[in-house]
């Protein structure tokens, strides 16, 4: 598990001229060779990969996997997760032979946010205390992170490039132009998992006091004006 103290920063070193050039080097290409292509432009050290081990989190990880089997994936462990969650990332572990760190808030943060129940008054503080700072904590020793971000899964993502410079880290987001459609024939070609609460009607699976069942990203937050935990805003 990383502790919340940086260290040895990395700075992304792009400029937003350089930022477009990569957009426009990347935009040709389909997910799977964009996977391979960051490894040539960018050390393999330097690439952050987050994973949810949520709903579909096969398919991206079943190609990080097959192409840089050393990336380590990290999972932010918010203490609130499914025990559905919990198995999936302990399946796909086994299945795919990942190595998986965690990433958690400081312990007495996170006390805090479960004695007090943020999430109900104050959802988006729950998620700062136990999603963003401690991803923002470890940032700074990568120069690319690499999400599993598509444009139709909401408003905010639907207006997203390949590449944006976000919170001093180089965001790639190699799955934006992916299509529900293609995901789900990938799933299905290559016989991947489902998250075990897809069969029971979730669609969008995050902490178990934030989650319903839904289509897409209606189980999130209901009730809420919120459609993002903030670690892509």
């Amino acid at each position: 598990m990383y502790d919340a103290a940086p260290r040895d920063m990395v700075n992304p070193g792009l400029d937003e001229a350089q930022v477009l050039a990569l957009n426009e080097k990347y935009l040709p290409l389909d997910f799977e060779q964009r996977i391979r292509r960051i490894y040539q432009d960018f050390p393999p050290g330097q690439v952050l990969v987050t994973s949810s081990f949520a709903a579909t989190s096969a398919y991206f990880l079943h190609i990080i996997s097959r192409i840089q089997p050393e990336q380590v994936i990290h999972f932010i462990d918010t203490g609130f997760h499914f025990p559905e969650t919990l198995e999936y990332r302990k399946y796909l572990v086994d299945l795919f032979g990942l190595k998986v760190e965690d990433v958690r808030a400081e312990e007495w943060k996170h006390k805090f946010t479960a004695e007090e129940k943020t999430w109900e008054r104050d959802p988006d503080f729950c998620c700062s205390v136990n999603k963003v700072e401690p991803l923002d904590a470890i940032k700074p020793r990568f120069r690319v992170w690499v999400s599993s971000l598509m444009r139709w899964q909401t408003e905010h993502r639907a207006g997203l490039p390949i590449f944006e410079l976000r919170g001093g880290i180089l965001k790639f987001n190699p799955m934006i132009d992916v299509t529900r459609e293609e995901r789900d024939a990938y799933i299905r070609e290559h016989k991947l998992p489902f998250h075990p609460l897809v069969a029971k009607g979730y669609s969008s699976i995050g902490c178990t006091h934030c989650t319903v069942k839904g289509d897409g990203r209606s189980g999130r937050w209901v009730g809420k004006p919120k459609t993002e935990c903030g670690l892509h805003l």
